[in-house]
C-alpha cells in the first residue's frame, strides 16, 4: 500500500489540476466572445469532450449550462474515492 501512495497522489493532484482547468474554461466562456489564442484552444480541447458527453445526458435548462458544474462534482467524487482506497 505504500508503494501506491505516491501514485494515488499524483493522481489525485491530476484531478485538481484538471478541476482548475474546467473552472478556467466556465469563466472563459462568461466572458463571450474572447480571442482565439493557443491557451484557450487547448483548454476547450482538453474539456469539451467530457463537457459534451455531459450535455448530451441532461435535458436542456433553458440556456443555462450545469455541466462543468457536475463535471466538477464528479471528479472530486472520483477523487475522493481514490484517496478512500
Amino acid at each position: 500500500m505504500f508503494i501506491l501512495s505516491p501514485i494515488i497522489n499524483l493522481i489525485a493532484l491530476a484531478i485538481d489540476l484538471y478541476i482548475l482547468i474546467v473552472i478556467v474554461r466556465a469563466i472563459l466562456s462568461w466572458m463571450g466572445q474572447i480571442p482565439r489564442s493557443r491557451f484557450v484552444r487547448l483548454i476547450y480541447f482538453y474539456t469539451e469532450p467530457p463537457l459534451q458527453f455531459i450535455r448530451e445526458i441532461l435535458p436542456s435548462f433553458g440556456g443555462i449550462d450545469f455541466s462543468p458544474m457536475i463535471l466538477i462534482f464528479l471528479l472530486y467524487t472520483l477523487k475522493s474515492l481514490l484517496l478512500f482506497l
